[in-house]
């Protein structure tokens, strides 16, 4: 891959992995560092370190690691020169010309361009198309011009395939228009058509408020009610959010979740930006994960149907495993926050915001659902669906609150329900730690390592190699002295061999060495390999002693290594030294 190593320093020194990684999780100082929440997987503790000295990240949880491009390439999705890209254009710096980009790379930038010229040809029909259907649909929604502007609304006509022929008239092939998701062939005939018709159009952008997919509604009975952009290179339903790109600027560190595009855009056009939608799924723990670094309480607005109220539960649960607060509405006299902010107005739906009642006050409301409480065969079986849901709660003291509650409600002793709940916690406690050590045994029969599986077949090894990697990280200046000790072919394992070769080889080219500079060179899972060898060492010394006794491993490694040869490349090695 073509490089410029000079414009890569210069992305670095512009976009501080501090600053860069604030925008998209929480940051909390830490003596030098910076603790949050790892923002590639799920997790209720933060185990994810920011170093600034070093301008790196590690997770201690999964591993995750590198530079603020190594970030940005994960968090975003990207290549290693899409995401340079992006760093240039958040920092004002002119991207240099590069040839030979990947034809990965290539097709999602045209699937970009075919999304945003498709939202701007839907938008364009639904203001000047001669087919008002769209307008009135609109119209009839109390959607206000403005809004339709903001949210960049539109319509798909009801035609065959108007669309693709435009797309193909701008230079856009079939093949890139069917992996945009905007067209289809049809296997009866091979042609080519348009995959929404006679729908009004919403629009999905991502954080950098690229257009990434649509959603698609009808406007009579017919189904699907909503059709949504299939899995594409740009767009994972599971992995975004509707509105997410206005939620995240406001100041509340509240965000109000809604089921659909219109109860986001109605609540946002109410004056409340911090409303999101999932895209057309239940939420996804991903989706909780991502809410849960904009928001530290998440108003669940659901319908109020049982289809809604059932969501509800699975949302609650999913916020819980990420730590995010969860309240809910209850909304009296309509179904959903659209219909309720028509018959209501926006400042009653504030007072509704500010009355949203506990996740666990719901959650038990719906156990009483069916029974009869005056019953003691009702009493019995309602109080089998709230300890369930009593065990579930995670603060201790909050926990006691809800059991001393429910057993008035059952009229029975508190300690009875206590050590009831109690039961059912020891008896997680310990699926829990079987689990573990099940996954313990697992992992030690399988020993597996992606990135550097001979480590497990060298072990003593490749911690040498690590401690010679860990020393020059934090002692560039010593690569000389480094090198004349210990050469890359020393080294036993292909990684840890590449990773030396690769560091020695950037340092005798600049002057200035960082971990950054090897983010071209190697994967983001591999980057936060290389991170996490001197995160994970961070507070134990290294001396030159230490580097000298490691190389010593490794030469002895190597001369251990004529064990493996054949008789006749002994018999040669002999031959040899009798000549000599």
């Amino acid at each position: 891959m073509p490089r410029n190593d000079e414009f890569v320093e210069e992305i670095h020194r512009a976009n501080r992995i501090e600053t860069v990684m604030g925008a998209y999780v929480q940051l909390q100082k830490r003596g030098r560092n910076y603790l949050c929440s790892c923002p590639f997987h799920s997790e209720k503790t933060p185990s994810c370190t920011v170093f600034p000295d070093t301008q790196t990240f590690y997770c201690f949880g999964c591993g995750a690691g590198g530079d603020v491009i190594t970030f940005t390439m994960k968090a975003e999705n990207l290549d290693f020169m899409e995401a340079l890209r992006l760093l240039a254009q958040r920092s004002g710096i002119e991207m240099p010309s590069y040839s030979g980009s990947s034809q990965k790379s290539q097709l999602r930038t045209r699937i970009y361009e075919i999304n945003r010229i498709s939202a701007n040809f839907f938008y364009e029909n639904l203001i000047k198309g001669s087919d008002k259907s769209g307008l009135i649909y609109f119209a009839e929604r109390k959607i206000a011009p403005q809004t339709i502007k903001k949210y960049g609304l539109g319509y798909a006509p009801d035609s065959w395939d108007t669309l693709v022929k435009f797309l193909n008239s701008k230079g856009y092939s079939d093949d890139e228009i069917i992996s945009a998701w905007i067209g289809g062939r049809s296997q009866k005939t091979g042609n080519m058509f348009d995959m929404f018709r006679k729908r009004v159009m919403f629009p999905i952008l991502d954080l950098r408020k690229n257009v990434i997919g649509f959603g698609g509604r009808v406007l009579d009975d017919s189904k699907p009610k909503y059709l949504n952009t299939a899995k594409t290179p740009v767009f994972d339903k599971g992995s975004n959010l509707f509105s997410l790109h206005f939620a995240k600027n406001t100041d509340s560190k509240k965000i109000i979740l809604c089921e659909g595009y219109m109860d986001v855009i109605a609540v946002n056009q109410a004056g409340f930006e911090n409303a999101v939608a999932t895209l057309g799924t239940a939420i996804t723990p991903e989706q909780a994960r991502i809410i849960s670094h904009y928001a530290e309480e998440v108003i669940i607005a659901y319908d109020s149907d049982g289809a809604g109220q059932k969501a509800a539960q699975k949302a609650i649960n999913h916020f819980s495993d990420v730590g995010v607060r969860t309240t809910v509405l209850r909304m009296d006299g309509a179904k959903d926050p659209d219909e309720y902010i028509k018959k209501f107005g926006r400042d009653r739906f504030r007072m509704l915001l500010d009355k949203s009642y506990d996740a666990n006050d719901f959650m038990l409301d719906k156990c009483e659902n069916g029974l009869d409480l005056s019953t003691e065969m009702g009493r019995v079986e309602f109080l089998k669906r709230a300890s369930t849901v009593l065990a579930g709660i995670g603060n201790r003291i909050e926990r006691e609150i809800y059991i001393s509650r429910t057993s008035k409600k059952c009229d029975i002793p508190v300690d009875v329900l206590k050590l009831h709940i109690n039961g059912i916690l020891q008896n997680s406690r310990k699926q829990q730690a079987d689990n573990v050590w099940k996954e313990t045994k697992s992992s030690v029969i399988r020993k597996n390592d992606d990135i550097n599986p001979e480590a497990v077949k060298f072990p003593k090894e490749a911690r040498a190699e690590e401690n010679i990697i860990r020393f020059l990280l934090r002692h560039p200046e010593e690569y000389q002295d480094i090198q004349n000790r210990i050469l890359p072919e020393n080294f036993v394992t292909p990684f840890n061999k590449r990773v030396y070769a690769a560091i020695l080889e950037c340092i005798r080219n600049t002057g200035n060495f960082s971990v950054s500079m090897l983010a071209g060179n190697f994967t983001p899972d591999e980057m936060g390999r290389i991170s996490g060898i001197d995160a994970k060492n961070r507070d134990l010394d290294i001396n030159r002693q230490v580097v000298s006794d490691s190389a010593e491993v490794l030469r002895k490694a190597g001369v251990s290594g004529n064990d493996d040869l054949s008789i006749e490349e002994i018999q040669k090695i002999l031959d040899s030294k009798r000549r000599l």
